[in-house]
């Protein structure tokens, strides 16, 4: 007589995996079922990585010739005497050119117009192009083709925006002024640095855009629901949002127009002290052919720009940690 089933005990500990000796290999297998899957799982991000690499390794090398070889050269440069109207000179000098330059009173000078140049420009780079995203933010009609419209400078080539802006700048051949701005050292450095932001503040303005677009609706309305006004919405909501990106294009613009070159040479050649490090490390290379000055000159501010990115990336490495994560 067959007996019941005895019932379900839903009190009971739940049922564990063993291995039974008696069901053979095939319960040595079920109990050693999850053992490899674990292992695959620690070992795929190892061979991810290490495909990575594989994948990426080529393009590392030649980007490593292309601009590691022109770094080192000019270091080799920097520590000879050679200038090209004595090349009997020529001769091994060590950082004797580095103390040259340093100890000379027109590179401080340079630095110093760089320094303008470079703070100013990019600060009104900044505040205007948040202001025109902002704008462009609020969703008008045809802002595909103001977006389009927007980038018109950014691809006018340097020399160009550079010949433009001086025209209008000379009274005899503008429509707009009578006076001679380019003639003064101060509205010889507004002059650049108009021509700075008038070129490069629509990709600011583009680049913010896409990080205003990464500021979810919801949580400016719901600070605008809570009673905060439009500073505060701006200012604690909107500004801590897009803050990784501000920083991005910071860091971008600083790097470009600490070296900033055509537009000076162009409009001024560094009269008037708005000659830049850029100029002065052309001046010697170019100008009086002296290689070995000339190369100093070109690392010292190779070294002021990797100081400059090291130096922000150190700082503000947890604002680009959150950037490289992206977005959830």
């Amino acid at each position: 007589m067959r007996q019941p089933a005895a019932p379900d005990d839903p009190g009971g500990p739940p049922p564990t995996e063993r291995s039974d000796p008696s069901a053979g290999p095939a319960g040595v297998v079920t109990a050693m079922a999850h053992r490899p899957a674990r292992v695959r799982r620690r070992r795929r991000p190892r061979a991810g990585r290490r495909g990575a690499w594989l994948l990426t390794a080529p393009a590392v090398v030649v980007m490593l010739a292309v601009s590691g070889y022109p770094v080192v050269y000019g270091v080799w440069l920097s520590l000879q005497r050679y200038d090209l109207r004595f090349p009997a000179q020529r001769g091994f000098v060590g950082l004797d050119n580095y103390a040259a330059v340093l100890s000379a009173p027109v590179f401080w000078a340079d630095l110093a117009a760089t320094a303008v140049i470079t703070v100013l420009a990019v600060g009104l780079e900044l505040a205007a192009g948040l202001g025109i995203a902002l704008i462009l933010r609020r969703g008008l009609a045809g802002r595909r083709a103001l977006n389009a419209a927007l980038l018109l400078p950014y691809g006018i080539i340097t020399v160009v925006a550079a010949f433009a802006w001086q025209y209008l700048a000379t009274p005899s051949l503008s429509f707009v002024t009578d006076r001679a701005w380019l003639g003064e050292r101060w509205s010889s450095f507004a002059v650049i640095i108009a021509t700075e932001v008038w070129k490069a503040t629509p990709l600011v303005a583009l680049l913010l855009l896409a990080g205003l677009a990464a500021v979810p609706e919801e949580v400016m309305e719901t600070a605008r629901l809570d009673g905060a006004g439009a500073w505060q919405r701006f200012g604690r909501v909107l500004l801590p949002g897009i803050r990784p990106v501000l920083l991005v294009v910071l860091l971008y613009r600083t790097l470009d127009t600490v070296r900033v070159f055509d537009t000076v040479f162009i409009q001024t050649n560094g009269a008037n002290g708005t000659e830049t490090l850029s100029l002065l490390a052309y001046g010697q290379l170019a100008g009086r052919l002296n290689l070995g000055l000339g190369s100093a000159v070109s690392m010292l501010l190779f070294l002021l720009a990797a100081a400059i990115a090291v130096g922000f990336v150190w700082v503000f490495r947890a604002d680009l940690r959150e950037l490289s994560r992206g977005p959830g």
